[in-house]
């Protein structure tokens, strides 16, 4: 297992702006990266990449997303400052006093940060009473801008996407921080598994597919392009680290139910078999605020069986937290499951 390619390819999926519905340039690094390991992916029409991995017999679809949380532009207030609406679940009150980047659509890109209103403590009387919701929030542009309409004339309008420093981070200790770890992670993860396959000239036991879809934080990543002869769809995703569940950075979870109901029993049974067999450190757990693109795929209609696994990742939909363990452990379930 690469894990220097494995990390780096995090750093650099982390380092492309990509929320939901603004996601080409990551597809494209994907495309990238899996041809010059030897494989032929394809675009799918939604965006996503689809890649296969070899082998024979019933199909296998694995997945991660490269979509992430970000906003869009919803209006330009009077006093030249922007109000967003978020794409997934971003939140304000996670990303307040974060640097973004506004992508105009034909006039270049800007900086700026997201405030709460006056968000100078010395003159705002209720500071700390102030709501933090995304109406009460703005966007504030490093331009010498104080009009609507001279916000207008640098060429930004409502529609234009607004991304989030990432401000990643990899420490000495093999912890990984970083917003959007949710699903970069797991991405990087199956590029270090594809890579595997090829430098030990293994092939799966089954035929393998990589899909990572692009509007997974919105609903419907894997609700298309899943291949004719797939039986059965594992999500990859983030495992879930925080009170009542047992999963921590260090594992690889897997989910047996989340918010969309219970995991295929055989799949989830067959998941820990290979857990064990391979001497990796998992968990099993119930994740109560949670959706996946394996269930994008059965609410698509698609005749499936499936599953969810992922290496532990701490304050998700925030400043994310991980370790290199967790990557290891999840590499290894996926090598025992598919090898």
């Amino acid at each position: 297992m690469d894990l220097d390619y494995c990390l780096s390819e995090l750093k650099a999926l982390l380092a492309i702006d990509s929320p939901s519905g603004f996601t080409d340039k990551a597809a494209d690094h994907l495309m990238q990266a899996l041809e010059s390991l030897g494989y032929r992916p394809e675009k799918t029409r939604k965006g996503g990449v689809l890649c296969c991995l070899g082998g024979e017999g019933d199909g296998l679809l694995l997945m991660a997303h490269v979509d992430t949380l970000g906003g869009i532009v919803s209006s330009i207030k009077p006093n030249g400052r922007l109000q967003i609406s978020p794409v997934g679940g971003l939140r304000a009150e996670n990303c307040e006093a974060e640097n973004c980047r506004i992508y105009s659509r034909f006039s270049g890109t800007y900086t700026g940060t997201l405030q709460i209103v006056n968000a100078s403590v010395h003159v705002n009387d209720d500071y700390a009473g102030a709501k933090r919701t995304f109406r009460d929030s703005e966007i504030v542009i490093d331009e010498n801008v104080r009009t609507a309409e001279a916000v207008r004339a640098l060429g930004i309008a409502p529609g234009d996407f607004v991304c989030f420093d990432p401000r990643t981070v990899i420490t000495e200790s093999g912890y990984i921080k970083s917003r959007f770890l949710d699903d970069k992670l797991s991405a990087a993860i199956l590029l270090a598994y594809a890579k595997m396959l090829r430098d030990e000239n293994r092939t799966p036991k089954r035929r393998v597919y990589l899909h990572f879809t692009v509007y997974e934080e919105v609903g419907h990543g894997a609700a298309a392009s899943v291949p004719d002869d797939v039986t059965e769809v594992l999500s990859v995703d983030m495992g879930c680290v925080g009170d009542g569940v047992t999963c921590t950075e260090h594992e690889v979870s897997i989910c047996a139910k989340d918010s969309g109901g219970p995991y295929d029993y055989r799949v989830t049974t067959a998941l820990v078999q290979a857990a064990r067999q391979a001497g990796a450190q998992y968990a099993v757990d119930v994740y109560p605020h949670y959706g996946s693109d394996a269930e994008a795929s059965l609410s698509a209609g698609y005749d499936v069986r499936h599953g969810l696994i992922g290496a532990g990742v701490y304050a998700s939909h925030g400043y994310e937290r991980a370790h290199i363990d967790g990557v290891q452990n999840t590499l290894k379930l996926l090598a025992a499951y598919t090898l």
